[in-house]
């Protein structure tokens, strides 16, 4: 028995605060609806954005997920608020009324800036080569430099591939990896 939960938070949210809070009013109503025990896991994926939100969620989650996986994340949001012309103005929308400024609010929902803060569950992510949407060298690979002295961290890195496009056998690698966090 897995309920697999896809919350539809603003198509720009980059799992601020809004969208945390969202996502654990959803998982609140599964656990008193079904009746779940506090112990049941909870398993963080994504894709891109969504991959961002999965590592994020991990930081801030009501119940902490056992386990986080991850495809072709954005790490860096500082960074990627830079990285692609059509970026700043979703950042803005979902960060203008963080206090601060726009560089604290961004690093407050950036993997790379909270990696110390992230709980010490296993971390695996999958990262395209040829993603260029989102630069593995710029986020994949430095969220794994940082944290892989603290926590348990997997990058595997998908060949002639391009952004979140898993081969058939990396497709089947993220699923396991899914299961594992839940055994």
């Amino acid at each position: 028995g897995v309920i697999y939960v896809h919350p539809y938070n603003n198509p720009w949210s980059w799992m601020n605060a809004q969208a945390i809070a969202y996502t654990d009013e959803i998982i609140d109503v599964l656990f008193e609806h079904y009746e779940l025990p506090e112990s049941t896991p909870i398993v963080s994926t994504g894709h891109s954005m969504g991959g961002l939100a999965s590592l994020v969620y991990t930081r801030y989650a009501k119940r902490t997920p056992v386990g986080c996986i991850a495809n072709c994340p954005v790490c860096d949001l500082v960074y990627h608020f830079t990285e692609r012309p059509d970026l700043p103005r979703t950042l803005y929308t979902a960060f203008m009324d963080y206090e601060g400024s726009m560089e604290e609010a961004l690093k407050s929902c950036s993997p790379l800036h909270l990696a110390e803060q992230m709980p010490d569950i296993p971390y695996t992510i999958f990262h395209c080569e040829g993603d260029k949407r989102v630069n593995p060298e710029s986020h994949s690979k430095r969220l794994e430099d940082r944290m892989k002295e603290t926590r348990r961290i997997t990058l595997n890195m998908v060949p002639l591939r391009g952004h979140c496009d898993l081969s058939a056998e990396a497709r089947v690698e993220y699923r396991k990896a899914i299961q594992k966090a839940l055994d």
